[in-house]
């Protein structure tokens, strides 16, 4: 293990999202604290799946938050904002084909470029601090049957990088996008203007039933809203989405 002021390299860890929760849980990381690990061994993506991750290939970085020193209003506005970081970082990387997919993921085309998990703690309403994970492909190029989307930087423009100088670099533009304050409206302006296959016809399955729905917008309370015979409004974890092969 290596530290450099707030931003720590593991070499190896079960899980990012579960080193930082514990070193929030015992009183030993201060807000923005960031660790990044070369290899982790049971990544966690959303809703309980995993996030597997070749060694040394790619970004997996968390960071402690205490939303008291951010001006942020909610759960889902920093989950926002975060997502409009690493849109920033990819997009700088790989160019004008980057997208936000609601709620979590960042797509190149149809291709899922990299995830974000967000666990927060509460005590009765106060919110306390959320551990913010981040999963990014980088040089990876080989990847698990299973992950048929999946896409790397490297697949994107054919260079290599160097993962550690990147996640240095989406960890300060990170901490930056959340030191401009910007408001909800602010904030979900920018998100729906590069959302995943906005006014555009998707299929998307709801308690094992297929529909086609044209995507209208995200909500600031982070609901998907879609329209086809009505306006129809979905909550995380509600639908799915049915992606091309």
């Amino acid at each position: 293990m290596t530290s450099a002021g707030f931003f720590t390299i593991l070499n190896t860890v079960d899980s990012t999202n579960n080193y930082a929760m514990q070193q929030a849980k015992e009183g030993l990381a201060k807000h923005g604290r960031a660790w990044f690990a070369a290899e982790q061994t049971a990544g966690k993506g959303q809703r309980g799946k995993n996030w597997t991750s070749e060694k040394g290939k790619n970004i997996a970085m968390s960071l402690v938050l205490v939303p008291e020193q951010l001006k942020i209003a909610n759960p889902f506005h920093l989950s926002a904002v975060v997502a409009l970081a690493c849109f920033e970082f990819l997009k700088h990387h790989a160019g004008d084909e980057m997208k936000i997919k609601w709620p979590n993921d960042l797509f190149w085309r149809d291709r899922k470029a990299g995830g974000i998990l967000i666990e927060n703690k509460f005590q009765g309403k106060a919110w306390k601090w959320a551990v913010v994970g981040i999963g990014i492909n980088i040089n990876q190029t080989v990847f698990d049957k299973d992950l048929i989307n999946a896409v790397s930087l490297k697949q994107i423009t054919g260079k290599f990088f160097d993962t550690v100088a990147l996640a240095k670099e989406l960890y300060s533009l990170l901490m930056k996008k959340l030191a401009e304050a910007l408001t909800l409206d602010e904030i979900m302006q920018q998100y729906n203007q590069h959302l995943y296959k906005i006014n555009e016809l998707v299929t998307l399955r709801k308690t094992g039933v297929k529909f086609e729905t044209v995507i209208k917008e995200v909500s600031p309370a982070g609901r998907l809203i879609t329209v086809d015979a009505i306006e129809r409004e979905f909550d995380f974890g509600e639908v799915d989405w049915v992606l091309p092969r």
